[in-house]
């Protein structure tokens, strides 16, 4: 199929669908905040509006390099979902039942921006669906059982496992042999939520600056070329971006990821794909995909292509590889065969952050007043409301407004980790990782073997993903 009628870059197919928003004003010159926020992404305004909420007398500064939504926040699957990245890696430095506690939390998560999406009236394009993640090889359906297995143990036990026929009942996914699916998620057009969040936070009197890049944070101070903002606390909520900042090259990996979204779909084709639950979709393989089902019934899909650029070089119009593009279009009609001859209307990348051990956090330096969230892997959506109001509980409980919270006694709090290699190390490293995930893919396609490849095993273990 020709690319040519698709539209590549242009941040991303939400805001084509939506359309960029009035600019805000830069930051005037220097002042003050009792709290600054760096990041008009979800991270930053979930925190502004949770802190605003508690303390309605704070004076909250939000500064955005471009404007709110321009990284992750605007260019994501749109999975509100209850994964969070280094569940594993939890359990095993603080025991089973502190993971367990993070886990419930991350479904109580769900709930929460529900409601608060309800409660602000901001209308997202919510639909509660479920997380459904389909198998198709044998070895896949070997780790399917597996990861469902493990998802029980950490307390998920309205989770249920699909044997094919029951799959394809769902959603018609071609070859499907088994499934696991999970209450705990939603479908939601990311501009929409984004958008709603900043408009709301600015009605509870937090002020945000626009086309304010952060050059460099230092404790009580965020620096622009504008002017500084002076504040007890300075919050980076930056994500992808954090490698931008001074003195931050080597915190967060950038790793890039990359969508298509097809036209509007007849309901001839959606006869034969069905997905009527509107569930969002995912699978089992090393290089995974994500999609969901749009409201305006499109089916957006993505997954990896270029996954880094040399020197923590990050994104910025989205544009996307025409390989990368045809690659995602192959695993569409894979799934899906009767969309072959759908146009691919958008295709665009964004960036999101990877810690050296592949594990979310949220600190509070109660030495510095400076703070962070991030390090999602891709589970931002949902994560970034978690990490927002235990950001609130730390500075509350900092300040002397409160004492310790569930939040704050989670394991991710406070969680350090050592930095990724210098270059050309971290690019080999990576290009290397994914090439071998690839070619475990493409090997367990055809093979009867129920087993992972061993290629990706290693690409684990080196990755620091076990």
């Amino acid at each position: 199929m020709s690319t040519v009628s698709t539209v590549n870059g242009g941040i991303s197919f939400w805001y084509a669908d939506q359309g960029t928003p009035p600019a805000r004003e830069p930051l005037p010159g220097d002042t003050t905040a009792d709290v600054c926020i760096v990041g008009g992404g979800y991270t930053g305004l979930w925190t502004a509006y949770y802190l605003k909420k508690a303390v309605p007398f704070l004076n909250i500064t939000v500064l955005e390099a471009r404007f709110c939504g321009y990284g992750a926040s605007g260019r994501n699957g749109g999975w509100l979902y209850n994964g969070i990245a280094g569940r594993d890696r939890y359990a095993k430095l603080h025991g089973h039942d502190a993971a367990v506690r993070l886990q419930q939390a991350m479904n109580e998560t769900v709930d929460e921006v529900v409601r608060v999406a309800a409660e602000e009236n901001i209308d997202a394009d919510i639909h509660r669906g479920g997380v459904l993640e389909v198998a198709y090889t044998p070895a896949q359906l070997a780790r399917l059982k597996d990861f469902h297995s493990v998802e029980i143990a950490f307390g998920e036990t309205d989770r249920v496992l699909r044997g094919a026929r029951e799959t394809c009942e769902r959603v018609n996914v071609t070859g499907a042999v088994g499934s696991t699916w999970t209450p705990h998620g939603a479908r939601l057009h990311p501009v929409k939520l984004v958008k709603g969040l900043a408009a709301t936070v600015e009605a509870l009197g937090v002020t945000i600056h626009e086309s304010t890049p952060v050059t460099e944070i230092k404790p009580k101070h965020a620096h622009t070329p504008y002017g500084t903002v002076r504040a007890p606390y300075v919050l980076r909520c930056t994500e992808g971006f954090t490698a931008n900042l001074k003195g931050q090259r080597r915190t967060w990996l950038p790793m890039n990821s990359s969508m298509i979204v097809t036209e509007p779909l007849p309901q001839s084709v959606w006869d034969t794909i069905g997905w009527d639950g509107r569930e969002t979709l995912g699978d089992m393989a090393h290089a995974y995909m994500y999609a969901q089902r749009t409201a305006d019934d499109r089916i957006a899909l993505g997954g990896r292509g270029v996954p880094y650029r040399f020197g923590s070089a990050t994104d910025n119009d989205g544009r996307t590889r025409p390989a990368t593009v045809e690659a995602l279009r192959e695993i569409l009609v894979r799934f899906f065969p009767t969309t072959a001859g759908a146009r691919i209307d958008h295709a665009w990348s964004g960036v999101l952050g990877v810690p050296r051990d592949w594990c979310a956090t949220v600190t509070l330096d109660r030495s510095t007043g400076l703070g962070w969230a991030g390090g999602y892997v891709g589970s931002g959506v949902a994560t970034t409301n978690l990490a927002a109001r235990t950001l609130r509980d730390l500075i509350q409980q900092d300040s002397g407004q409160s004492g310790p919270t569930e939040l704050t006694e989670l394991p991710w709090v406070g969680h350090k980790v050592r930095r990724w290699e210098p270059e050309p190390f971290r690019w080999i490293g990576v290009h290397g990782m994914y090439a071998a995930y690839r070619a475990a893919d493409r090997r367990e396609l055809t093979s009867p073997r129920a087993g992972t490849d061993p290629v990706a095993k290693v690409a684990d273990r080196l990755a620091g993903r076990h």
